[in-house]
């Protein structure tokens, strides 16, 4: 059994066209800190990321932000949360949330969320972690997505036995139950492993 005490939180450093993006990356703060999880995110002050951060901070709870050195200025760090690491590329900020991080939910953002999230989904499908993802589909934003992985596993390229493994939801105050009852129903993987796939 594990526990969920960090949740990484992948999303835009836009707002996006939508007001109900805002209003989810909000609402998920503030349940995050009511439920003493610690948000691990990209690091900056801007769109849905800086939203989610601060929300966290404005409810009591903790922030760790992780940013490479090019970005620090671009997305303008967040100053007030507890800790912050700066790291030199993009594949050390990726590792290093994945590491501080026990689940992972992805809001609405661009292609770098997807990316991110695509990353977290292949290497679960390669069985070197089994932390809870959840795709976050405020205002059917996913849907796109979830319709391509349909059309890859009828193509025959998601196969039998290497499913994906992942969680859907488009209400905010289910997330954490959600993530809890993944966590506490799957058994600890062995995670050192995980980082061969990049660095091949």
């Amino acid at each position: 059994m594990a526990a969920v005490r960090t949740v990484c939180v992948y999303c835009g450093s836009g707002f996006g066209s939508d007001p109900a993006f805002t209003a989810a990356a909000e609402k998920l703060g503030k349940a995050l800190a009511d439920a003493g999880l610690g948000l691990v995110y990209g690091g900056g002050n801007v769109g849905l990321m800086g939203t989610v951060a601060r929300a966290v901070l404005d409810h009591g709870g903790h922030v760790t932000g992780i940013i490479p050195t090019f970005l620090k200025s671009r997305e303008r760090m967040l100053d007030e949360i507890q800790e912050t690491i700066v790291v030199e590329d993009m594949h050390t900020r990726k590792r290093l949330m994945f590491e501080r991080s026990d689940a992972f939910v992805a809001l609405p953002g661009g292609i770098g969320t997807l990316e991110e999230l695509v990353e977290q989904l292949t290497w679960a499908q390669l069985g070197q972690h089994r932390k809870p993802i959840l795709l976050l589909s405020v205002a059917d934003f996913w849907t796109p997505l979830l319709t391509l992985l349909d059309h890859m596993r009828h193509q025959g390229f998601i196969r039998e036995g290497l499913d994906l493994n992942y969680l859907v939801t488009s209400e905010v105050q289910d997330v954490v139950g959600i993530l809890r009852d993944a966590a506490a129903a799957s058994p600890t993987a062995p995670q050192a492993e995980a980082f061969v796939v990049e660095r091949l």
